[in-house]
């Protein structure tokens, strides 16, 4: 729960905003590599650049985690960078397939068929259980009070539209340990000239506009979908094409704020790294660092993306006290890693109406069990392990894939019945990575759930040509051209949205 009230800002939450800024990693993710220690020479036999005090205190943490499970060494992640690599990542589809057989969400642990809507209640619990212990961990019985303070009000303009915004702390009750603060970054944009309460598009990144840090989630990812720091797979890195936390815009045309805007919306950001750093290092620092008071994670304790979620749902706990919201109308939209914490907090949370789930991913909508661009071994590595429960790095480790309880069908049929739209872009254009194909089999795989619910499915299990938007149903589904971007399905969603947010 939260809790609502009005003061000023002061300088020592300022000095916590800055210090959960500094623990933002690089928002590219990188493949599982040997690291090369200080001083030591690199692959030119030249001295390697000294490595990052916060790579090598994830190191740390993760491999507390092994030793806990016992694991004495992982696989290897896919190379995204170098096509001579012997593991550089699978693109060929005769390959991408090694366990067809993916779990039914509709039949239960006992064997039993369901068929009605009740026992669809007991089923998604069972889903439930198997994501907490063993992909994203589970939150807290019991988590700290938020209590939320309207820092700023302003009246500005975005394009030709009059717009009230405030700028938000959520200050997480930290009593129990005083050592570790948790302030949550929001920000909140609704039409001036609204009569009534309004719907509201929720934006998930790394910092929220008006605090310390870059106000950005990422847009254009560069080039040829090959680059990336330690072979992530997505190429240079282009700020701004996403509109990130407010300020950027496509090649031509409108922001999403302002096309938001245009239906009557309002639209808000929130900064994921003032919930919990993106990097294993904060892991004894903000909201898990401070339930578990500076201690190391349990192998099921929750990971940064089911934190990224807590926190959405914190957000939305103080729309419902905002007369100017329409609190039963919030949507979440998300790319790349966003993307994925976008999609958990859907899952998770009733209460959101509707997302817009981009390039999300491993981790997020593609099925895990895809050999395709990005793999289990990929998210296990030091630079992502983190977004997961500890739980998870046993299916790069002494088990497969095709071990793992459940898959990312069952995490889009959590939304059931609520509307989902999954996006992705083109391999050719820079988006392979993400495989957009295994995120469309995730959403078809949910299609019984939402059937089931008395909803609509996309009509087809069939992978679509690139840009045809399926969006007549609950669950839909664009591929567009465009590389790691989410502007070009921003008017799509849109449409689909329109649907449901009024």
């Amino acid at each position: 729960m939260s809790v609502f009230r009005t003061a000023k800002w002061s300088s020592g939450l300022l000095m916590a905003s800055l210090v959960a800024a500094s623990l933002v990693t690089s928002p590219l993710s990188r493949a599982q590599q040997p690291m090369v220690m200080p001083g030591a020479p690199g692959a030119s036999g030249a001295p390697a650049a000294p490595v990052n005090p916060m790579t090598l205190a994830s190191q740390e943490d993760r491999q507390k985690m092994l030793d806990l499970l016992h694991i004495a060494t992982l696989r290897r992640g896919a190379d995204g960078n170098n096509k001579s690599s012997p593991y550089y990542a699978n693109y060929d589809e005769s390959k991408a397939n090694p366990y067809p057989t993916l779990p039914d969400p509709l039949v239960m642990k006992n064997g039993k068929k369901v068929t009605t809507a009740a026992q669809w209640e007991a089923r998604r619990k069972e889903i439930v259980e198997d994501f907490d212990r063993e992909i994203y961990g589970r939150v807290p019985a019991v988590t700290p009070k938020v209590t939320w303070e309207v820092v700023k009000v302003a009246s500005e303009k975005n394009g030709d539209v009059p717009v009230i915004t405030k700028t938000l702390l959520g200050h997480v009750d930290n009593s129990a340990y005083p050592a570790i603060s948790v302030n949550i970054q929001l920000s909140l944009s609704t039409p001036a000239n609204a009569t009534g309460p309004v719907p509201v598009m929720m934006y998930l990144g790394g910092n929220a506009p008006g605090f310390p840090g870059p106000a950005f989630g990422f847009g254009a990812i560069g080039g040829s979908g090959r680059g990336g720091l330690g072979g992530s797979g997505r190429g240079g890195l282009a700020f701004g094409g996403s509109g990130g936390a407010g300020r950027g815009r496509g090649p031509t045309g409108p922001t999403w704020q302002q096309q938001v805007l245009a239906k009557g919306w309002g639209y808000a950001t929130i900064g994921t790294s003032s919930i919990q750093a993106d990097n294993g290092a904060g892991l004894a620092q903000g909201i898990i660092g401070l339930v578990n008071k500076g201690q190391p994670r349990k192998p099921d304790d929750w990971g940064a993306l089911r934190a990224w979620a807590w926190g959405c749902s914190r957000a939305l706990d103080y729309f419902e006290t905002d007369k100017a919201v329409n609190a039963k109308m919030v949507g979440l939209e998300g790319h790349s890693r966003w993307g994925k914490g976008t999609l958990v907090a859907m899952a998770y949370d009733p209460r959101f109406a509707i997302a817009y789930v981009s390039s999300s991913g491993e981790g997020g909508a593609k099925l895990n069990r895809r050999n395709w661009g990005e793999l289990v071994e990929n998210v296990a590595a030091t630079s992502e392990y983190h977004w997961m429960a500890g739980n998870f790095l046993k299916y790069a480790g002494p088990l497969n894939w095709n071990d793992m309880p459940v898959d990312s069908h069952e995490l889009v049929a959590m939304c059931a019945p609520r509307p989902v739209f999954i996006s992705g872009g083109s391999v050719d254009a820079g988006d392979g990575w993400v495989d957009a194909k295994g995120m469309f089999l995730a959403a078809a795989g949910a299609q019984p759930v939402y059937r089931l619910l008395g909803r609509k499915d996309m009509g087809t299990n069939e992978f679509p040509p690139i840009e045809t938007a399926l969006i007549d149903g609950d669950i839909a589904f664009r591929q567009h051209s465009g590389g790691h971007t989410d502007v070009p399905n921003w008017p799509t969603f849109i449409t689909f949205a329109s649907r449901y947010l009024r």
